[in-house]
């Protein structure tokens, strides 16, 4: 009996082969993930997101990118997070985006272990991130992780409706209520 040897999957045969699918895909950095629909509260928290990102960062020479912008992760991994910023000359045609310092994820209930477990992994490994900033769909909260260098371990900060995202690095301000404007939870 005779079985074919599969060849493993890279980072670029990822990129090549996402281009012409359908839906959107992630790469763990073995295979290609499915990445589902949100709802619609994610849809208008990302949509907040945005827009507070834009309005921070008029001037400052740093851009809000995503969610179709990959970052490359450690061990090959490409991740299409909801938000990311850069302040680093991009190359237009890069599938991939080069130095982001800010990632944000908005996590669901289905997608939240991938995300406060995987992806802090997997984000660690990318040098130039100072923050990944884990926002819930589900309830007002940010899990706010830090870190000075691509050396340090992650800080942790939790942040509910009332509070402030400080992003020290790039000199800008997000209300944690903004990012909720006009998302109704249900029995609230």
């Amino acid at each position: 009996m005779s079985t074919g040897l599969r060849q493993p999957w890279t980072a670029e045969r990822f990129l090549a082969w996402a281009g012409g699918q359908e839906g959107r895909w992630e790469f763990d950095g073995f295979q290609p993930v499915a990445v589902t629909g949100g709802t619609i509260n994610h849809g208008m928290i990302m949509r907040n997101l945005h827009r507070a990102l834009d309005l921070g960062l008029r001037g400052s020479g740093c851009q809000a990118l995503g969610p179709d912008v990959g970052l490359a992760t450690q061990g090959e991994g490409i991740r299409y997070p909801d938000a990311l910023v850069t302040c680093s000359p991009q190359d237009g045609t890069a599938l991939t985006v080069a130095g982001a310092v800010v990632v944000f994820d908005i996590v669901s209930r289905s997608s939240g272990g991938v995300d406060r477990i995987i992806k802090v992994r997997e984000y660690a490994g990318v040098a130039s991130l100072r923050y990944y900033v884990i926002i819930d769909s589900t309830s007002i909260g940010l899990l706010v992780l830090h870190r000075h260098s691509g050396a340090d371990a992650w800080t942790a900060e939790t942040l509910t409706g009332a509070d402030t995202l400080r992003l020290a690095s790039l000199n800008t301000d997000v209300p944690v209520s903004a990012l909720y404007t006009d998302v109704a939870f249900p029995g609230v």
